[in-house]
């Protein structure tokens, strides 16, 4: 188990669901976890019972990701009362609210989700990355998902935001590279969840990933042992830590990037 001692972390969506288990994952090796979320009153509870659960020290930041100056003000408090942030953990994001086609969907709620999944993320690195830079590297983590990596009919709006995030990703995987900071993309699969259990395409579904796989990955991440897969996309149950750890990915595996139609492909 990773010695996380020394490393302030900051969780967005921290207060139910997967945010919530990595909260718990990461305070429980040792490190100091700020959450943010809007909901303060439930925010504030989730910490507390994180903070009484691992031992560990806690914070809780209610903000709307969205909001730049309410992030702005968020990163500043969590300096300043718990030291420069080493591990940005990007987990907040909403979901299209019916499985709906494109032409179908409300507006409003479409750009809200892809809001939550482009914007909250750009905010939350852009005011955490000048501390990293000066205390010399920090990680980034996106909570991505396979429907980034591919169009789906009914959650266009989700799909569009986490493709647009696992941008976000390889561009700050790329320009902090000589500045010792690596960003990562981790799709959790299918963790059993309020947000999941709402969704239409998992009704009766009885399998699930385990969130300590997804608590795991993260850690390891962390603890800087998957420096090698900066920029680039795993998979928490499908991808092995000792199989990670094992290699060293080349080129543009594991990016997003367009598939030739064949040899004769001009873009190939």
């Amino acid at each position: 188990m990773p010695d996380l001692s020394g490393l302030v972390v900051l969780v967005t969506g921290a207060s139910a669901g997967i945010g919530r288990h990595l909260a718990e994952g990461l305070a429980a090796r040792g490190a100091a976890v700020a959450g943010l979320a809007r909901g303060g009153e439930r925010l504030r509870a989730a910490m507390d019972d994180v903070a009484a659960a691992t031992g560990g020290r806690t914070l809780a930041v209610p903000a709307d990701v969205t909001d730049a100056a309410a992030v702005d003000a968020a990163v500043a408090r969590v300096t300043a009362e718990l030291g420069p942030v080493g591990l940005l953990v990007n987990n907040a994001g909403a979901i299209d609210a019916a499985e709906v086609l494109l032409w179908e969907a409300d507006p409003e709620q479409w750009w809200s989700v892809v809001e939550s999944q482009v914007r909250g993320p750009f905010l939350l690195a852009r005011a955490v990355l000048p501390g990293m830079l000066a205390a010399g590297g920090g990680r980034v983590v996106g909570l991505a998902s396979g429907l980034g990596t591919r169009g789906d009919a009914r959650y266009s709006a989700y799909s569009a935001g986490k493709s647009a995030q696992m941008r976000i990703t390889e561009a700050i995987g790329l320009a902090g590279a000589g500045h010792g900071v690596r960003a990562f993309d981790v799709a959790p699969g299918v963790v059993d969840t309020a947000m999941t259990r709402a969704m239409p395409m998992h009704a009766g579904r009885t399998e699930w990933t385990r969130p300590a796989d997804v608590v795991d990955l993260v850690v390891a991440i962390a603890a800087g042992e998957l420096d090698a897969w900066s920029g680039r996309f795993l998979r928490a149950g499908a991808d092995t830590l000792d199989a990670l750890r094992a290699t060293t990915p080349a080129g543009d595996a594991r990016r997003l990037r367009l598939l030739p139609y064949g040899d004769a492909d001009p873009l190939a």
